[in-house]
């Protein structure tokens, strides 16, 4: 885990010394306390998933950008390989397969909730859409408004700019992959 720590910390230094912020400019934008932050940079505390995305929203970066790691032209990723990010006490798993790059403007997430659990995701930024293809089980999704019921072997698009939430339905575990589109932001 330190490992994982570590880089969200170093990639966090880095979108600040590459925008010329401090610490505090970044607690301003993002909400997160300028100790916290600089504890998150020196690999001395783990965020939390919602700290994570308070300042993915703050600094308009993708989250999985503070999982990232250097590519190569052939890439296999082995979900046991991956640390989940994990909310709701363990029982929502958010694995980052592939983390955003801006030549390709996607994200690529595997995530698994165990029975009848449920994660509520703020809104994204403007213009993002998500797909999720469904593996396993049975999952309510509702974005904004509109509600919809996918089962396995089915997909979905919405737009991720409103407060959006997966709902497993039933007792069984649930999975599937969530690619999310960064359009135009």
């Amino acid at each position: 885990m330190e490992q994982i720590t570590w880089r969200i910390g170093e990639h966090l230094r880095e979108v600040r010394n590459t925008r010329q912020m401090t610490l505090e400019d970044v607690a301003k934008l993002t909400g997160v306390s300028k100790p916290m932050l600089g504890q998150i940079e020196r690999g001395q505390s783990s965020p939390t998933i919602n700290t994570l995305w308070k300042i993915s929203k703050g600094l308009k970066v993708p989250l999985s950008f503070f999982y990232r790691q250097q590519e190569n032209s052939l890439t296999v990723t082995k979900i046991k390989d991956v640390v989940p990010i994990t909310k709701e006490d363990g029982r929502m798993r958010l694995y980052p397969l592939y983390i955003y790059e801006p030549v390709r403007g996607i994200e690529v997430f595997y995530m698994e909730l165990d029975g009848e659990a449920a994660y509520s995701a703020e809104p994204h930024i403007k213009s993002m859409e998500e797909y999720i293809f469904m593996v396993k089980g049975t999952l309510e999704l509702t974005a904004g408004e509109r509600k919809a019921v996918l089962e396995e072997k089915q997909a979905l698009r919405f737009l991720a700019d409103v407060p959006h939430v997966y709902r497993n339905c039933s007792d069984q575990l649930c999975a599937f992959y969530d690619v999310v589109f960064y359009g135009d932001s």
